[in-house]
């Protein structure tokens, strides 16, 4: 009797594991990354305007980026000011100096931001929980996440 109602147990366990809701994936996603700006790296804004995050609003409605924050494993951190992503659309943002427009934005640094060597884009909500995140290696100059 005990291992029948192990087993009952056991099974019920599992299908509620099994049934368990899948976490909704972001509409907002890393779409790409370019970590290898074409060129030598001489941190001119040029070539650190080479180096970005592009980011995808999957879905058709449009989403407010206030608070979001976009970083690297280092700890190097974007965060969106007030901006809305229209449904289907991208946001390339850029490492260097520049004026922002509804499919640029710029960080305004003076150096890198992601390593050519291989590095982690985390995408977070406002509430710091993650959104979405890609990862690559030391080959190539960019990676579609």
């Amino acid at each position: 009797m005990k291992r029948v109602l192990a087993a009952g147990v056991a099974a019920v366990v599992a299908v509620g594991v099994l049934a368990a809701p899948a976490e909704a994936a972001s509409a907002v996603q890393i779409y790409r990354a370019y970590y290898n700006s074409p060129g030598s790296d001489n941190r001119t804004n040029k070539s650190l305007n080479g180096e970005w995050v592009q980011l995808l609003n999957t879905s058709k409605k449009a989403v407010q980026l206030k608070g979001y924050k976009l970083r690297d494993k280092t700890g190097y951190t974007y965060t969106f000011g007030s901006f809305t992503l229209a449904g289907k659309k991208y946001v390339t943002v850029h490492t260097g100096k520049g004026s922002n427009t509804s499919t640029h934005r710029y960080w305004g640094r003076g150096a890198y931001v992601w390593n050519n060597t291989g590095d982690t884009a985390y995408l977070r909500y406002p509430n710091g929980s993650a959104a979405d995140s890609c990862s690559w290696g030391s080959k190539g100059s960019s990676k579609y996440c």
